[in-house]
């Protein structure tokens, strides 16, 4: 393998992603403003195109085989995240939170992400290098994944169930109201979390749930630790602007989740196949990837132009 990674790769990576965050929520989004379509569009092709060029720089300087890796973990976990985003629309929705604190929410939870998934991808990478027989477990996890979610109903939101969410109500006061942006209010000497505290919550466990399948996936392209995390870390930077783009139009992806649902259970079944010594080149499998959601998104369209399904409500539900 060309072009070994070294700890100065990690730090710089780490601290690129520091400064674009730094800048997004210092410069671009110090106040609280609605997010125009138009906007997070522009956001969602920097995002790619960043993404897309670092991709470039695996493939020129390490191999084309890491550089192919990179495109297929990224294209996945960016597809997995598109689900993610109809989840979050419905709690925004259910919260009633306010267009122009959306993005704040939003921001502080891809943080946690980041954090969260950069520990699971070092506890996986580990515990596959020792117990290697994990990845045909994790791939019939991902088979049994993906038919739960093909044949499972619509997704709901259902605050009451969060454990977590519980164990927050009991333990602190929560206000009734917002207080702007803000997580904790203060009402006379009480120290209360506010309903924003309660949304960033719902927004991590979502995440959480959401990594126990695309952290698997990734791990059936690569094992290597420094592709799973970055195209991780690219696709959850593309969340908020992608949510922005696409919330107002769930209803014209009617068989994205079908789609999303193959892709894990080709992933899985590549895993499995591993048991008899059989792979699947990356080339193929980013093709296979890339066929099965390029078709889920045609027919979702052509679905949506057949029997239009009303206007679109916009991020806020």
């Amino acid at each position: 393998m060309e072009g070994a990674i070294t700890v100065w790769h990690w730090t710089a990576f780490v601290t690129a992603v520091v400064v674009l965050l730094a800048l997004d929520l210092g410069v671009f989004h110090r106040k609280a403003r609605e997010v125009t379509f138009r906007e997070a569009l522009g956001w969602t092709a920097f995002w790619v195109a960043l993404a897309l060029s670092f991709g470039l720089w695996i493939y020129l300087g390490r191999s084309r085989e890491d550089g192919l890796q990179f495109l297929t973990g990224y294209l996945i976990e960016l597809s997995l995240s598109m689900d993610n985003v109809f989840v979050i629309a419905l709690i925004f929705s259910y919260f009633g939170v306010p267009l122009r604190f959306q993005h704040r929410v939003l921001f502080w939870g891809i943080m946690g992400a980041i954090i969260m998934r950069g520990v699971m991808i070092a506890a996986g990478a580990a515990l596959i290098e020792r117990f290697h027989w994990l990845l045909y477990v994790l791939g019939g996890f991902l088979v049994l994944t993906g038919v739960k979610m093909l044949f499972g109903g619509d997704t709901k939101v259902e605050p009451d169930k969060n454990w977590i969410l519980r164990l927050a109500r009991r333990f602190f006061a929560v206000s009734p109201h917002f207080d702007g942006q803000k997580f904790v209010t203060h009402v006379g000497t009480q120290r209360l979390l506010t309903p924003m505290a309660l949304v960033l919550i719902m927004v991590e466990t979502t995440d959480l749930v959401f990594a126990l399948d695309s952290i698997p996936a990734i791990f059936a392209i690569t094992q290597d630790e420094f592709i799973v995390f970055t195209s991780n870390v690219f696709a959850i930077l593309g969340l908020r602007s992608l949510y922005f783009a696409l919330a107002g139009a769930i209803a014209y992806f009617k068989y994205l989740k079908v789609g999303l649902s193959l892709v894990l259970v080709f992933i899985g079944i590549k895993m499995l196949l591993g048991i008899w010594d059989l792979k699947i080149e990356i080339g193929l499998a980013l093709a296979i990837v890339g066929l099965i959601l390029g078709l889920s998104v045609v027919a979702s369209l052509l679905a949506a132009k057949r029997e239009p399904a009303g206007p679109a409500s916009g991020p806020g539900g």
